[in-house]
């Protein structure tokens, strides 16, 4: 769904592509009951960094879904049906920032992510940089701070964050180390 006034006003209710674990489309659901039952879907998660290079991380509120009151690396979400990763990926970074006009992301790589216990998602990953000022989405983020890289690995061990975004941060540095 790229037209916000198109987005269902309870989340659980917006339809996603539901996917097998090789991210071929079987099928499509309302988000709470791919939530419910478990389905494979696609996510996009997007790494913002502000002009000196810092990443944007943040709390999510305790309303989400999934993982609530845990903190994030990543800016993202669940890409509708019908509707690319890469439309996804921007909207869902504009909307979390509270920005418009934001470059769009750029994709790097994607990866399953099950976590075994009915978790389990294709996890596309972007990097953006935003030089906006940011104006969060106050029914996304909790609180956010723009952190060195040095200030997120001391975070690492001190913060409890979101699984799935810790295994994309992993990934991540070892992409690049590449």
């Amino acid at each position: 769904m790229t037209d916000s006034a198109a987005t269902p006003a309870d989340p659980r209710d917006e339809i996603l592509t539901v996917v097998d674990e090789h991210d071929e489309v079987v099928g499509e659901a309302p988000r709470g009951e791919v939530y419910a039952r478990g389905l494979r879907h696609r996510c996009v998660f997007i790494e913002v960094r502000d002009a000196r290079g810092r990443v944007f991380v943040h709390r999510r509120t305790p309303v989400k879904l999934v993982f609530p009151s845990l903190y994030d690396m990543f800016v993202g979400g669940v890409v509708g049906a019908g509707e690319s990763c890469d439309d996804a990926a921007l909207r869902e970074a504009q909307e979390e920032l509270g920005v418009q006009g934001l470059a769009r992301p750029t994709p790097l790589f994607s990866f399953l992510y099950d976590d075994g216990a009915g978790h389990s998602w294709w996890s596309y990953v972007y990097e953006v940089r935003c030089d906006l000022p940011v104006n969060p989405q106050a029914e996304e983020v909790a609180w956010h701070a723009f952190l060195t890289d040095d200030e997120l690995e001391r975070k690492l061990d001190a913060w409890e964050w979101v699984p799935d975004g810790l295994a994309a941060h992993h990934r991540l540095r070892a992409f690049r180390a590449g």
